[in-house]
């Protein structure tokens, strides 16, 4: 089994980063022989975007002239590389101003690319990449979800759109939210929880690994 874990915080005892970190350390209980793939946008972010990269995807032409081995393409590929030797994805992002961080978007721009993951059809996009786990831990400093929700949430939705535009449309969210506002033993607390909740879909993983 392989594990993709990403984190996208650049502090270094981060709310999302301890609760990946936790929900990589269950699957490991289940799984021991698990190998981990570490892609650390918070301190190595992928760039943005190039104009060498842009202009490859401006046309259906331009990307057929380029070619999986172009230059501009080189990081897509590794990065989608990592994506589909995965058997389950595991992301730890803050949610800034009420969305994902300028890298994890980064990220998915240079995974989201028409031919390669995904297709265009009348009905819109399909995804051409095999479905598998994806754990988000989500850390919030408010709170956007639930009776207690006081802010918008366009993290949730944008990367379940995302995502499931290539094929990866098992997402699981784990929020913990009003992090501004909590103790390290209350944190500890929520993290426990928060892990215990997808216990279920980790079962269902090693089934289907067998």
């Amino acid at each position: 089994m392989n594990i993709l874990h990403i984190d996208c915080s650049p502090r270094r005892e981060s709310h999302s980063r301890q609760l990946s970190s936790a929900v990589v350390d269950k699957l490991l209980t289940i799984l021991p022989g698990a190998r981990i793939s570490r892609r650390d946008l918070g301190y190595e972010p992928v760039p943005h975007a190039s104009a060498d990269y842009a202009a490859a995807l401006a046309t259906p032409a331009s990307l057929a002239a380029a070619g999986r081995s172009a230059d501009a393409l080189l990081l897509a590929e590794q990065l989608i590389d990592e994506v589909e030797r995965s058997d389950v994805v595991v992301i730890g992002t803050p949610m800034n101003n009420f969305t994902v961080p300028s890298v994890l978007k980064a990220w998915i721009d240079q995974i989201l690319r028409v031919g390669r993951t995904m297709k265009s059809t009348p009905a819109g996009k399909v995804g051409m990449l095999q479905d598998r786990p994806v754990f988000v831990a989500i850390a919030s400093g408010g709170v956007f979800a639930g009776e207690r929700a006081n802010q918008p949430d366009f993290l949730t939705p944008y990367l379940t759109a995302a995502l499931g535009c290539i094929g990866l449309n098992t997402v699981h969210y784990l929020p913990l939210q009003g992090t501004a506002f909590i103790d390290d033993a209350r944190a500890n607390e929520l993290r426990r929880s928060l892990v215990a909740t997808i216990e279920p879909a980790m079962v269902s993983l090693v089934q289907s690994l067998a």
